[in-house]
C-alpha cells in the first residue's frame, strides 16, 4: 500500500496518462452514448426532483471504480453512486488508504436536459489532502488536471486564474436555493450587495474550472460532498486561487466545514467573500 507523499508522485510519474486514458475511456463507453438518448427507465431521482441519477452515472462510476483500483493496489474509492448506496463508505476518504474521489457525471441535470455542461471529476487524495485531480468535460472534450505543487493545466496548457478586473462587480456562483438552509439562506444573502454578481451554480466541477481559466471570481457553496469539490479546489489551488470556510479556513475534504465556504481566483478575493457570508444578510 502507498503510505507517503513521495510515492504518489513517482505513480503519478508513471499512471498519470493511464488515469487520463481511463476517464476518457468511461466517457467514450459509457457517458457520451447515452447523452441526449438518455430513456425514462435509465433516469432515476434521489433525494428529489434536482437530484438526479442515470445510468450513465452508474456505470461509468463502476467502469473507473475497477480501473483506477487496478492502477493503485491498495487504494480505495469514494464514489457518489456507491456512497448512495451505501453511504458507510463515504468513511475511507478518512482513512489511511490513497483514495479516488469520483463523480462519474457531474452536472447531471444539464446531461439529463442534453446540455454540454457537464464534466467527470476523479481526484486522488491521501491523509485528507487532494494530491492530484482531474476534470474532464467530455462534450467538449477538455481537459484539466492539477497535481499538487505542479500546477494547473487545461489541454497540456499552464492555467493562472489572475485577479479580478477593478471596477467589475465579483461574479459569484451560489448553491442553489433546494441545497441550503434556512442558515445559509441568509449568509448567502451577504453577497446581494454593491460589487457583487451572485447566479445559481452549473456543474460544480466547471464552475472551479471557470474560477481556474479567470472565467469566474468565486463561488459560494453549501454542500459538504467530497466529489463535486476535491478535484476543483486542487485545480483553483494550483491556479494561484484559495478557498476558504466562513471560519477562515481552507475547506476540508474530510468534512467538518463552516458553510458556506467559497473558492477565488485569488486570497484577496476568498477573503472578501467568506466575510460577505459571515456578515449575513
Amino acid at each position: 500500500m502507498i503510505d507517503s507523499n513521495e510515492t504518489i508522485e513517482e505513480f503519478l510519474v508513471q499512471h498519470a496518462s493511464d488515469v487520463e486514458e481511463a476517464i476518457r475511456k468511461a466517457a467514450s463507453t459509457e457517458i457520451l452514448p447515452r447523452w441526449r438518448r438518455l430513456t425514462a427507465h435509465e433516469i432515476d431521482q434521489k433525494t428529489g426532483p434536482h437530484d438526479l441519477v442515470t445510468d450513465a452515472d452508474r456505470k461509468a462510476e463502476l467502469y473507473l471504480t475497477e480501473e483506477l483500483v487496478a492502477l493503485l493496489p491498495g487504494s480505495v474509492v469514494v464514489g457518489e453512486e456507491a456512497v448512495h448506496a451505501n453511504p458507510a463508505s463515504y468513511e475511507a476518504i478518512r482513512g489511511d488508504a490513497p483514495v479516488w474521489i469520483i463523480d462519474p457525471v457531474d452536472g447531471t441535470r444539464q446531461f439529463v436536459r442534453g446540455e454540454a455542461g457537464f464534466c467527470t471529476l476523479v481526484a486522488l487524495a491521501l491523509g485528507g489532502t487532494v494530491l492530484a485531480s482531474w476534470t474532464y468535460a467530455p462534450a467538449r472534450d477538455r481537459l484539466a488536471t492539477a497535481q499538487r505543487g505542479k500546477g494547473a493545466h487545461l489541454d497540456g496548457e499552464r492555467l493562472f486564474a489572475g485577479v479580478p478586473e477593478p471596477g467589475r462587480d465579483l461574479r459569484v456562483a451560489t448553491s442553489h436555493p433546494d441545497y441550503t438552509t434556512d442558515e445559509q439562506k441568509h449568509a448567502l444573502l451577504g453577497l446581494r450587495t454593491e460589487g457583487v454578481a451572485p447566479r445559481s451554480c452549473g456543474s460544480a466541477g466547471l464552475e472551479y474550472l471557470a474560477i481556474a481559466r479567470g472565467e469566474s471570481d468565486a463561488t459560494a457553496f453549501s454542500w459538504e460532498a467530497a466529489w463535486d469539490h476535491a478535484a476543483g479546489l486542487l485545480l483553483v489551488e494550483e491556479a494561484g486561487g484559495a478557498h476558504l470556510t466562513l471560519t477562515g479556513e481552507p475547506f476540508r475534504i474530510t468534512g467538518g466545514n463552516a458553510l458556506p465556504f467559497t473558492a477565488a481566483r485569488d486570497a484577496a478575493t476568498a477573503r472578501r467573500i467568506a466575510a460577505l457570508l459571515a456578515g449575513g444578510g
